[in-house]
């Protein structure tokens, strides 16, 4: 249904794509991965049409309908949500809003203006009418409980939903104009984990052929049929989901590695024997044939490994004592909601503690008030007695770090000891190298940000590390780095993350923020998936048990009677 063939792509800051070729096919879920600046987003703008490429074709119907989430899902904080899903039809919304305004008019006209509206009104009914006007209606009606709404919900204000329901109300749109293919750009940014898994589920029902871009590798393991890798320009296609992507990558590198050392073996051999006998009286004519049968060998390609990534361990953690952070009948209240009610909760040494919860639950808070940089309404939360040093990475990188320092400035402030080299040494090792190490923190991009501030943390030796969504803003090389910096580490580490891979690379421990209280669960994240499972299995069969114990009362009652 859409291929690309022989894409590329160049700006004026040089190539992003070289030879991209891949195709979309009914039913298929293809996700594209790469590392950022690979040129993801890029090849799905392409696909929409929001760009032209610089060389090469997309192939598709004149007559396919594409529909596009960005990253950036824009809605109108003012309409309601009905309003809002109105908004995916066009020519049909701009009657239907007159309608809206014609009956409002009604409600306060004179005599003088009553016969004029009514004429109005009936005009625009039949242009309504004409356009399937009610049809439509009967959709968003429908779609609404499919995103998860109440009925009720149409004729609330978007402005009183979430980031996450605001993406579902963007999503009800697009999908309200029954497109032919889907693109998704980062689709899981900044939603919580209950969220996610709602999407998961809804676009996993869809037959609607998609492609997805994400870092979220649990997300793309869950749903793709396909995965597209995007390396240094040029396209190269997997079956199955992002798991099997990484065995075939593997197993292909593997291949390609053996092939090229033997072929590099045998070239040596056959370029000792030309420089050997290119002079000699007897042999030159042999040497010279041979010479042009290398000319004439195609190369086997090195494999392309070696891609810069982050590289870097946190230093060695100087040794707390075995209580690490204490937690006693918390109380804390923020914009008169209730976080926390008399909730307890022991950090030991050698924990590495993942909280989850929905946004809003207060983990971001609960890091505030671990670190000191807030206060609790009432009771206890205080770090270990015995030699605990904290580090912490903020979730908002704008605001942890100073704009108006250079990246090189950053650094040297923090250790104004060390010469440029020194600074430029470990800079090097978070992506930052030229001159790119004189950018004001300003103009850097959110994972430059965050590769910032995970050297900033390199420089002061902690024993606990406290991050707020690390991995917001990585690509996916940098976020295993960070989960292997993670698995050596020897102190003690507590995370807020919605990335449920890294969740389950890094964590422990899991604590649950539900109802004002810490639910801890003692084992991994999966460990904590399967006692979520078997909690809510208990609660259906207690229901049951539930309804059948009254059903049996009430038949009592009757026969009484």
């Amino acid at each position: 249904m859409l291929r690309l063939e022989h894409i590329s792509k160049i700006y004026p800051t040089g190539e992003v794509l070289k030879d991209v070729n891949w195709e979309v096919k009914p039913g298929d879920r293809i996700g594209l991965v790469g590392v950022n600046g690979a040129g993801k987003s890029t090849q799905l703008k392409i696909i929409a049409g929001e760009i032209e490429p610089t060389a090469g074709e997309v192939i598709r119907p004149a007559s396919l309908h594409i529909a596009y989430l960005t990253q950036e899902f824009e809605v109108d904080p003012t309409r309601t949500v009905k309003e809002e899903l109105w908004h995916a039809f066009g020519e049909v919304n701009t009657v239907h809003e007159s309608l809206t305004q014609v009956h409002r008019d009604l409600e306060s006209a004179n005599p003088e203006q009553l016969d004029k509206l009514i004429h109005k009104m009936d005009r625009l009914q039949r242009q309504f009418e004409a356009l399937n006007g009610y049809g439509l209606e009967a959709q968003i009606e429908k779609i609404l409980p499919e995103m998860g709404f109440e009925q009720s919900d149409g004729d609330r204000l978007v402005s009183a939903f979430s980031g996450g329901w605001q993406m579902r109300m963007s999503l009800g749109k697009i999908l309200l104009q029954k497109p032919d293919l889907l693109l998704l750009d980062e689709p899981t940014n900044h939603l919580d984990l209950e969220t996610i898994e709602w999407l998961e589920i809804y676009l996993k029902g869809l037959t609607t052929p998609m492609v997805i871009v994400s870092h979220d590798r649990e997300f793309l393991d869950r749903l793709c049929t396909q995965i597209v890798e995007t390396e240094r320009g040029v396209s190269n296609t997997y079956l199955g989901n992002y798991s099997a992507y990484l065995l075939q990558k593997a197993e292909a590198q593997t291949v390609q590695l053996s092939a090229y050392e033997r072929q590099q073996k045998e070239l040596e051999k056959q370029q000792a024997f030309v420089d050997r006998f290119r002079a000699s009286a007897t042999r030159s004519t042999q040497a010279k044939s041979r010479e042009k049968q290398l000319d004439k060998i195609e190369r086997v390609e090195a494999p392309t490994g070696g891609l810069r990534t982050l590289h870097f361990r946190f230093p060695p953690a100087p040794r707390s004592g075995r209580e690490v952070v204490l937690i006693e009948d918390l109380v804390h209240t923020y914009d008169e909601k209730i976080l926390f009610l008399e909730a307890n909760l022991l950090i030991e040494r050698g924990d590495r503690i993942a909280f989850l919860g929905p946004n809003g639950a207060g983990k971001s808070t609960l890091l505030r008030l671990i670190t000191g940089m807030e206060k609790p309404t009432e009771g206890t939360v205080k770090l270990g007695d015995h030699n605990v040093i904290p580090g912490y990475f903020e979730q908002n990188q704008a605001e942890a770090l100073e704009l108006t320092k250079t990246v090189m400035e950053t650094i040297h402030d923090e250790v104004p000891d060390w010469d440029n080299q020194e600074v430029r040494t470990l800079l090097g090792r978070f992506l930052f190298s030229g001159d790119t190490v004189y950018k004001k923190v300003a103009a850097l991009s959110g994972g430059e940000k965050a590769r910032l501030a995970l050297a900033k943390m390199l420089l002061r030796p902690a024993n606990l590390l406290i991050l707020d969504e690390p991995t917001n803003h990585l690509d996916i090389p940098a976020k295993e780095m960070l989960e292997e910096s993670i698995q050596h580490y020897d102190g003690t580490v507590i995370v807020v993350s919605h990335d449920r891979y890294f969740i389950s690379q890094v964590a422990n421990k899991i604590v649950e923020l539900r109802d004002g209280e810490f639910r801890i669960y003692r084992g991994d994240y999966h460990y904590y998936l399967d006692k979520i499972a078997a909690e809510k299995e208990q609660a259906r069969l207690e229901a049951i048990a539930a309804e059948k114990a009254a059903k049996k009362a009430a038949k009592a009652t009757a026969k009484r009677k």
